[in-house]
C-alpha cells in the first residue's frame, strides 16, 4: 500500500511538470516599464498572477500591471476555476450544499454540470455569466492528497489527517509543511459506527470485541451475547477516508488487521441497505448515513458505556469521530474560493451542515444536568475514597456552569493538540475576539490517564490546561482577555471517558475540556 501510494504521488509529481513544461510565458509590465517580469503563468484568480521566473515563483499584483503573451488571460471575462479532489462522502452531499447556501447568500445562481467519470461541477451565475466553476473529483481521501501535492486541485477533501508519507510527498513537491496552521480546515465532523439490523438482539459491542469481529477473531454473534449465527461483515472501500479512519482509530491500536472476507462497499447507502436485509451481518458506516439501521453502543470493561450523538460527536466524546477536512495549498486562491471558505466558518454555514446530516461546529453550551452517562461512568471507575473525594471536587468546582461543545486532545506522545483541537483553538479565539465570552467565566479543565500516583495525574492535567488555555489566548490577537475571568483546574483521572487498560483508551482520557459561567 506504501509503494502504491508513492507510485501515485510521483506519477501526478511527472504530470504537473509535464503541464508546467507546456505553459506558455507571459511578461508582465509596470504602466512606466521600468518594471518588467518575464516567465512562465501558473494561475491567475481574478486579482493575482503567479509566474515562475528565474528568480522563482512570484505573485503579482494584477491591479498593477499589463499582461503581454500567449498565455495571457482574459480578463473581462474572467471564471475563477477551483477543483476540489478527494472524499466522495464530502462532494456528494455536505460541499454542494454549502455552495448552493453560499451562492444565495450572495446573489448567485448555481448550474450542475456533469462531468466524465460521474464527476461534476458547480458553476456560479451573475445573470447568465459564469462568475465561478467548483469543479469536483469525487475519489477517496488517497486520491485527493496526490492530486492536491501535484499541483491538480486546489483544496483536498480528506476524512484522516494527511499521514507522513504524503507530508514527506508535499515537502518533495515544493509545498512545506501541510499540518502547519492554515494549511487545513475542519468542516464538519462525522463518525463511524458499528451498525446492525433493527432485529438483531445484540445491543452493545466493547471496542475490543469490535476490532476482533472486523479481524475476523470473533466469527459468530454467539461469542458476544447473539445467537449462534456466522457474522458477516461491511465495511466502506478500501483507500476511502472511513476505512482508513477505522484503520487508524480502531484496528491500529489494537494491532488487529481486517478479515479477508470483508464484503466492501463504494456508498453508505447501499452497505446500509445491505445490513438492513441481513440480520446476521454487521456494518461500519458513516453516522451522518446510518440511516435505518441501529447503532451498537459502545462499551468497555471499566465500566464505561458510549453511544454515538450529535453532542457526543461534537465533543469527540464517541472516541470514533472522524473530522472532515479540507487541506489547502499555500498559495492564494481566488476571491471566490476566499469567500467561501469564510462562509463555511460562519453560523448560516453551521445549519446547512446540520440539515445535510453531518455534525457541524457551532459551539453550543452542554449543562450538568446533561451530563449524566458521563458522571455514572465516572463514578463507577472511581477507585477507593480519594477517587471519590476528586469526583465531588470536579462536581463543587463545575455546578452551575456548562461544558463548551470543544474539547483538546493531543497527538499520540506529544504535547501537541491534533488537528482537530487545532481547529477547535481557532474557533475559540474568534469567539473571545467577537466578545462572546465578555464578562463570562471560563475553565479550562484537564484530565489525564489513570496510570501513576493521583497527585502526579492532576498536575499533569493542570499542566495541560495552561497550555490550552495559552494557546488559546495568544490566538484570540485583538481579543481584551481583561473582560473575561479564565482559569484552569486539573482533575487528573476523575472523568474517564474510556478505560484505562490499552493506549487507545489512556490517549482518549488525556483531554482538555472548557465550562462556562
Amino acid at each position: 500500500m506504501t509503494f502504491l501510494r508513492a507510485a501515485v504521488c510521483a506519477a501526478l509529481f511527472l504530470a504537473a511538470f509535464a503541464r508546467a513544461l507546456a505553459a506558455e510565458d507571459v511578461t508582465l509590465s509596470s504602466p512606466d516599464g521600468a518594471v518588467e517580469i518575464t516567465g512562465t503563468l501558473l494561475g491567475f484568480d481574478g486579482e493575482f498572477y503567479r509566474v515562475q521566473t528565474q528568480f522563482g515563483e512570484l505573485t503579482v499584483d494584477g491591479s498593477g500591471v499589463s499582461c503581454e503573451g500567449p498565455g495571457c488571460p482574459s480578463l473581462s471575462g474572467f471564471v475563477a476555476e477551483i477543483t476540489l479532489a478527494g472524499s466522495s462522502t464530502m462532494s456528494e452531499v455536505l460541499l454542494p450544499a454549502l455552495i448552493e447556501g453560499f451562492a444565495l447568500r450572495n446573489g448567485y445562481q448555481t448550474r450542475r454540470e456533469p462531468l466524465p467519470g460521474g464527476n461534476f461541477s458547480h458553476v456560479l451565475l451573475r445573470g447568465q455569466q459564469p462568475a465561478a466553476r467548483f469543479t469536483f473529483t469525487a475519489s477517496n481521501t488517497d486520491a485527493g492528497f496526490a492530486a492536491l501535492i501535484a499541483d491538480e486541485a486546489d483544496v483536498a477533501m480528506a476524512l484522516r489527517e494527511i499521514r507522513p508519507l504524503e507530508q514527506k510527498a508535499a515537502r518533495a513537491a515544493q509545498l512545506g509543511d501541510l499540518t502547519e496552521p492554515g494549511r487545513s480546515r475542519v468542516l464538519a465532523l462525522d463518525a463511524f459506527v458499528p451498525v446492525v439490523a433493527p432485529g438483531n438482539p445484540v445491543r452493545e459491542i466493547s471496542l475490543p470485541q469490535l476490532a476482533q469481529v472486523l479481524s475476523g477473531r470473533i466469527a459468530n454473534w454467539k461469542e458476544i451475547g447473539g445467537p449462534d449465527a456466522p457474522i458477516s461483515l461491511h465495511m466502506p472501500v478500501s483507500g476511502s477516508g472511513l476505512a482508513q479512519a477505522v484503520e487508524d482509530k480502531l484496528m491500529a491500536p489494537f494491532g488487529a488487521g481486517f478479515a479477508p472476507q470483508i464484503r466492501r462497499h463504494d456508498r453508505s447507502s447501499t452497505l446500509v441497505r445491505q445490513v438492513l436485509v441481513d440480520p446476521f451481518s454487521i456494518g461500519i458506516a458513516s453516522y451522518a448515513e446510518k440511516g435505518a439501521a441501529r447503532m451498537l453502543t459502545l462499551t468497555g470493561p471499566c465500566g464505561f458505556s458510549l453511544q454515538a450523538s450529535r453532542w457526543a460527536v461534537k465533543t469527540e466524546d464517541y472516541p470514533l469521530t472522524v473530522p472532515m477536512f479540507l487541506y489547502l495549498p499555500a498559495r492564494r486562491l481566488p476571491k471566490v474560493a476566499r469567500d467561501f471558505l469564510t462562509y463555511v466558518r460562519g453560523p448560516a454555514a453551521q445549519a446547512v451542515i446540520r440539515r445535510a446530516g453531518f455534525v457541524d461546529q457551532a459551539p453550543e453550551l452542554i449543562p450538568v444536568s446533561r451530563q449524566g452517562s458521563r458522571f455514572a461512568n465516572a463514578i463507577l471507575a472511581a477507585e477507593g475514597e480519594a477517587g471519590l473525594e476528586e469526583l465531588q471536587r470536579l462536581v463543587t468546582v463545575l455546578g452551575g456552569m456548562r461544558r463548551l461543545t470543544a474539547s483538546f486532545r493531543f497527538e499520540p506522545g506529544s504535547a501537541r493538540p491534533d488537528a482537530q483541537s487545532r481547529s477547535n483553538i481557532e474557533q475559540l479565539a474568534r469567539a473571545l475576539e467577537a466578545g462572546e465570552f465578555d464578562a463570562k467565566e471560563i475553565v479550562f479543565a484537564g484530565f489525564s490517564d489513570g496510570v501513576g500516583p493521583a497527585e502526579v495525574n492532576r498536575q499533569i492535567a493542570l499542566k495541560r490546561a495552561g497550555a490550552v488555555r495559552d494557546a488559546v489566548v495568544k490566538a484570540a490577537e485583538t481579543a481584551d482577555i481583561s473582560r473575561v475571568r479564565i482559569h484552569t483546574e486539573g482533575f487528573g483521572e476523575a472523568l474517564p471517558m474510556a478505560c484505562d487498560d490499552s493506549a487507545w483508551g489512556r490517549q482518549i482520557n488525556r483531554r482538555v475540556e472548557v465550562w462556562v459561567r
